[in-house]
């Protein structure tokens, strides 16, 4: 199985710990973020790997150099000469997978207990052309999933700001609230699939785009599934110093191998 860690961006939330080092290497339980999602992806039984890497690149590479990949076969997608957001970082990273296998996208500070293989499972038997991961988390921004866990939107509550390309549906969309049955507000959890119907798509955008506003624009054309995380769901974003303590408890509860 194929994946991808998301790991090229600056960090400014995890200010003072990425002035001298990037996200990917702040430490959460005594190791670094980039460490416990490859323990993660090799227990669920993925093999090969690529990191995008940008701000204090080298750090990240040769940490896992000097790991030998934590027992993957790892990529590197070298941003360091421009950021390319999160859609232009997969965009350029395809190249890099030698197979047309689907891609499991993860970001490399969300630390939760998501079953890595379920999803993926769940995702194949779907045909989805991608599948998100989400949940009931409260949150600002939200997407706006169907009552078929179609994506078709996505919605900020504090503004009321509404973007999709179900025109058609937008006033609709507009009056949507977090009680709603039919078009259902769901928190994504940066952790979605690929498969290789959405390859060619992608290959052709612009160098620099954002992969959610992708996945909404492209909504009327593809099967953009959402998966809702069961009840259990444990999920942090540990891209603020004060979410890497709790960040440390989900690892603990998790206790996925210690291989150094």
């Amino acid at each position: 199985m194929n994946a991808m860690i998301f790991a090229a961006g600056l960090g400014t939330r995890l200010k003072p710990y990425t002035d001298h080092c990037p996200k990917a290497m702040v430490e959460v339980a005594g190791r670094p973020m980039i460490a416990h999602q490859l323990l993660r992806l090799k227990e669920a039984g993925f093999q090969h790997v690529v990191i995008n890497v940008h701000h204090y690149a080298q750090q990240i590479i040769d940490y896992v150099t000097a790991h030998h990949g934590f027992g993957l076969d790892i990529a590197f997608s070298d941003e360091r000469d421009k950021l390319l957001d999160t859609g232009g970082g997969i965009r350029k990273a395809l190249a890099l997978f030698d197979d047309k296998s689907p891609i499991l996208i993860h970001n490399v500070d969300i630390f939760s207990n998501a079953d890595l293989k379920a999803l993926c499972d769940k995702h194949q038997s779907s045909g989805a052309d991608a599948s998100l991961l989400v949940s009931r988390r409260s949150t600002s921004r939200y997407f706006i999933c169907d009552d078929e866990d179609r994506l078709i939107g996505w919605k900020n509550l504090q503004t009321g700001e509404v973007r999709t390309s179900h025109l058609d549906l937008k006033p609709t969309l507009e009056g949507v609230t977090e009680d709603s049955t039919a078009y259902r507000l769901r928190a994504f959890s940066g952790i979605h699939i690929i498969s290789p119907t959405l390859f060619p798509l992608l290959e052709r955008q612009e160098e620099v785009f954002s992969i959610t506003n992708f996945y909404w624009q492209q909504a009327p054309h593809c099967h953009i599934g959402c998966i809702e995380a069961p009840d259990n769901f444990c999920w942090v974003d540990a891209g603020k110093p004060e979410m890497l303590t709790r960040a440390a408890e989900i690892v603990e509860r998790g206790k996925w191998k210690d291989e150094r």
